[in-house]
C-alpha cells in the first residue's frame, strides 16, 4: 500500500465505497448504475482512494472466514456487532488489523466499533447514567462511560453528544475528547467532535474547557461555544441558533451555504450526498427534519434553483435546476 493509498478516508465517503460494494456484488447493478458508480469514482480523489482501501480490506478478510468477509458486506454496523463476536482466533486477528490498517485514527477509529455505547448513521438515542446524568447521543456517536469513586467521566471518541448533567453528586462530571477535556459546572452542554477539534456548546450554566497540551482552562457561559484544540482553544462565539434542534430530530439553519447544509444532512444517511459547485454557494434559512433526509432534501425545490438527482439509492446529488424546453 502506497503511501498516498493509506491515506484515511472519512466515514461519509466510507459509506458510499462499502455501499457501491453491496450493490455491485449483487450481480443486479444495471448498465446505468454501474456508470452512475464510475462517475462516483471518479468526482473525487478519495472516492477512489476509499474503493482501493476497500478492496486491500476485502482481501485481508478473503483469507479468513466466511463470516469476517460477510461482516465487510452487511455494513458498518454489522462490522462492529462481528468484530465483538467473532472472538479470539484467525478471524478476529485478521478483522481487527484490517480495520486497523484501513481506518484512520480521527476518522473510522477502533474505538468507535469497540465503545460501550453507540448509535450507527441517522440513528440517535437518549442514555440515562447511574448518576441521573441524561446524555442524547447524535448519529454515528460512540462514547465510553468511567465512573470511579472520585469522578463522573464520559470519553466521546466518536460524533455529537448532548450533556444533562445530574445533581446531587459530588464527584466532578468530565467529558473527554481527543482534544482535552469538559469539566461540567452543574450545566447542560453539547460535544461535537470535527475535523479541526471538538467543539463545545454550552446551553445552560457553564463549563470548564481545558485543552490537553496546555496548563490552563477557561470557563464557557450559557450561549457561547468554542472549538477545542490541542495546543488551545479558538475564539469564543455566540451560540448556533437552533444548536441543539437535533435532539428534536430537525436541522435548523440560518443563512447557511447549501453546500454545508448537505453536507450535514450527509451524516444521517449512509451512502454519497453531495452538491454540485454550481450550486454550492446558495444560500437558505430553514428547518429540516433529520429522520427523512429525502423529504428534507425535496424541501428546497420551492425555495433554490436545484433538483435532486437519485442516480442510486446510495448515491444521491442536489443540482442546478434544468428547466424544461418549451
Amino acid at each position: 500500500m502506497t503511501l498516498a493509498s493509506s491515506k484515511p478516508v472519512s466515514a461519509r465517503v466510507l459509506d458510499a465505497a462499502i455501499a457501491w460494494q453491496l450493490s455491485l456484488d449483487s450481480g443486479n447493478g444495471s448498465p446505468q448504475e454501474r456508470e452512475a458508480f464510475a462517475q462516483w469514482h471518479a468526482a473525487d480523489e478519495e472516492h477512489a482512494r476509499a474503493w482501493q482501501q476497500l478492496g486491500m480490506l476485502d482481501q485481508r478478510f478473503s483469507v479468513a472466514s466466511g463470516p469476517a468477509r460477510a461482516a465487510l458486506l452487511q455494513s458498518r454496523v454489522s462490522i462492529r456487532r462481528r468484530v465483538r463476536k467473532i472472538g479470539s482466533g484467525l478471524a478476529s486477528v485478521v478483522a481487527v488489523i484490517g480495520l486497523a490498517l484501513f481506518a484512520g485514527e480521527r476518522y473510522l477509529p477502533l474505538d468507535y466499533w469497540l465503545a460501550d455505547q453507540r448509535t450507527a448513521t441517522g440513528e440517535q438515542r437518549t442514555l440515562r447514567l447511574a448518576d441521573g446524568t441524561l446524555i442524547n447521543l447524535n448519529t454515528h456517536s460512540a462514547l465510553d462511560v468511567r465512573f470511579d469513586d472520585k469522578q463522573r467521566r464520559v470519553i466521546l471518541q466518536e460524533g455529537e453528544i448532548l450533556v444533562e448533567t445530574g445533581h446531587n453528586d459530588p464527584r466532578p462530571f468530565i467529558v473527554e475528547t481527543r482534544e482535552g477535556s469538559m469539566r461540567a459546572l452543574g450545566t447542560r452542554f453539547l460535544v461535537r467532535l470535527e475535523d479541526e477539534g471538538t467543539r463545545l456548546s454550552v446551553l445552560k450554566s457553564a463549563v470548564a474547557a481545558h485543552p490537553q497540551a496546555t496548563a490552563e482552562e477557561q470557563i464557557l457561559r450559557e450561549g457561547q461555544q468554542v472549538l477545542m484544540r490541542r495546543d488551545g482553544l479558538g475564539p469564543t462565539l455566540a451560540l448556533s441558533p437552533g444548536a441543539d434542534a437535533w435532539t428534536r430530530g430537525m436541522l435548523v439553519v440560518d443563512n447557511a451555504r447549501l453546500e454545508d447544509l448537505v453536507r450535514e444532512l450527509a451524516r444521517y444517511r449512509r451512502g454519497y450526498l453531495g452538491v454540485e459547485p454550481k450550486v454550492a454557494d446558495l444560500r437558505i434559512t430553514g428547518s429540516f427534519p433529520l429522520h427523512d433526509t429525502n423529504l428534507a432534501l425535496t424541501a428546497l425545490l420551492p425555495t433554490l434553483p436545484v433538483q435532486v438527482e437519485h442516480h442510486t439509492r446510495w448515491w444521491v446529488v442536489v443540482a442546478p435546476r434544468v428547466e424544461a424546453k418549451r
